[in-house]
């Protein structure tokens, strides 16, 4: 009865029913000593969002060649900008479910090649225009066709037509696929006002909850809220400013300072020393991060199977997890499905550091001298560190790896995706599918291994397209196992490592109790959800 009670005093005080002198009172009547009855009222004002007070966040992302097209969007940074200025017809909500953003629903044919999406009614963007279903064929037709070279062109590459019925979006697939919900909540697909059938990517005008008054690219981004936002219950900030810290001594300085009061990519090195700062909390989350070693298939030494098998085989996974995340993950497995997502092929053999097969198979490929790895805390906090780890290793099985230190700014457009063999880190996807479709299949422009021609990657290709239509949950299954097997064998992703995301969390913020971990700051939308405590 009295926790009950109590339970009921602290409804009332996050309702305003009750002042907090009141609660104070009450739970000392019902035996609650002093300090605790205190500590009781200002958790639960906490926990009652309000509006105001200004967010500065500080992010281990961000280049100077950014730009506002979220066609372009390729890094955390951007990612949290987009989701100040814009939204997609579709989000993933703290607790990991799929609900609409800009839309109120959808529903589906049988065979999942039809899709209706009624849209919400009364959103405005920015400019004042109330948003149809217009604008949002021509914000999806952005990322479509063989001239754009956006992002998320292999997401929608199986839309055949797109068209409106009333204020309904209605969306026909080439071949069903079941996860089209999820794929309309990815970041790049941002919803933009049209003009004669097109956009202007750049102006960063949305549906969102801040309008963008700064942008310095690689540098800064300040949002102010928009009052016209079509969540009542959201975006509570007056200002939100996100600095793009990619040093991760500075990024945990400028939390400790108070210069900001949310930062991601803490070290795991020194999380726990930083959580025991009086008014810092950690938060982490598992989810979907992995870290990888990206080798293009296309470019020599690594077009040689035995040779990137060689690499595979001479890396110490364990150590890397335990030296690098500090424990804070979990060994991978070359294949980029998480074991938080549906269909992670459980069964597949865990591949191991494996020295005598790793110089046979070096010795089969025929190659010798110097192979050279580029790295960057900006592809992840001790990136160079994992690399020299990597050289190690390999030096065991008799191969040379030559770490080459890369500058963090201007990493994401001069290294990765361009040399062929460098540190990279996948924020990963909620469905197998998604993550194929954005890094894996044949027409991804993000596709940073080049695996697209090999037998092994046109089966995988065919395998995709066959899991993706099909609805029998078990056959479906079997297609992603061989798919991962497929990647784990033949293509070019290293990656040895699934880590969690740790968050350091002043004081000053509050949010509710379900942190999304699709993506770090709350899927990308801490700027909406939380609150000034």
């Amino acid at each position: 009865m009295k926790e009950k009670f109590i339970e009921r005093q602290r409804a009332l005080l996050r309702q305003g029913r009750l002042s907090r002198r009141e609660f104070v009172s009450s739970v000392l009547s019902a035996g609650v000593v002093l300090p605790t009855a205190l500590t009781m009222a200002d958790r639960a004002m906490a926990a009652t969002p309000k509006r105001g007070g200004d967010a500065r966040f500080g992010m281990g992302h961000g280049s100077t060649t950014d730009s506002l097209d979220p066609a372009t969007y390729e890094n955390g940074f951007m990612l949290n900008v987009g989701y100040l200025w814009g939204n997609s017809l579709t989000e993933v909500a703290p607790d990991g479910t799929l609900r609409g953003d800009l839309v109120q629903g959808w529903e589906a044919t049988p065979d999942a090649k039809t899709w209706r999406f009624p849209l919400k009614q009364g959103v405005t963007f920015h400019n004042g225009k109330t948003m149809t279903v217009e604008d949002v064929i021509a914000s999806l037709n952005h990322h479509r066709g063989e001239d754009t070279k956006s992002a998320a062109k292999g997401l929608l590459a199986d839309v055949v037509e797109m068209s409106a019925d009333g204020d309904t979006l209605v969306v026909t697939l080439a071949s069903g696929n079941a996860d089209f919900p999820f794929i309309l909540s990815d970041y790049h697909l941002l919803i933009m006002p049209s003009d004669g059938g097109a956009v202007d990517p750049t102006a960063a005008i949305g549906t969102g909850p801040y309008r963008i008054e700064t942008f310095e690219p690689g540098v800064r981004v300040i949002g102010a809220r928009n009052d016209n936002y079509h969540i009542d219950d959201a975006a509570w900030f007056d200002t939100v400013e996100i600095l793009s810290i990619v040093d991760p001594t500075a990024r945990q300085n400028a939390l400790m300072n108070g210069s900001v009061q949310l930062i991601d990519r803490v070290d795991p090195k020194t999380a726990n020393l930083l959580g025991r700062a009086p008014n810092i909390d950690i938060l982490e989350k598992t989810g979907y991060l992995h870290y990888t070693f990206p080798m293009r298939v296309t470019m020599a030494p690594f077009d040689n199977y035995d040779l990137r098998m060689a690499l595979k085989l001479s890396v110490k996974r364990q150590e890397l997890v335990d030296k690098i995340l500090m424990g804070y993950g979990a060994v991978g497995n070359d294949h980029p499905i998480s074991p938080a997502v549906p269909f992670h092929a459980e069964g597949l053999n865990q591949r191991e550091f494996d020295p005598e097969k790793a110089a046979f198979h070096y010795k089969k490929s025929g190659h010798s001298g110097p192979i050279q790895l580029s790295a960057s805390d900006a592809a992840f906090a001790g990136a160079v560190d994992a690399a020299q780890l990597v050289a190690a290793s390999a030096a065991e099985a008799g191969i040379t790896v030559e770490v080459v230190r890369e500058p963090s700014d201007g990493y994401w457009s001069n290294v990765w995706n361009k040399k062929a063999w460098c540190a990279c880190y996948w924020g990963g996807r909620p469905t197998a599918d998604w993550m194929f479709s954005s890094a894996y299949v044949d027409d991804s422009e993000w596709n940073d291994t080049d695996w697209r021609t090999t037998e092994a990657a046109v089966k995988f290709n065919s395998i995709v397209d066959e899991a993706r239509a099909e609805l029998d949950q078990q056959k479906r299954a079997e297609l992603y196992f061989e798919a991962q097997r497929l990647i784990h064998d033949d293509g070019g992703a290293l990656v040895p490592m699934f880590a969690n995301y740790i968050m350091g969390v002043s004081n000053e913020l509050a949010h509710g109790e379900s942190v999304a971990a699709n993506w770090e700051f709350d899927g990308g939308k801490a700027s909406q959800r939380w609150w000034m405590a």
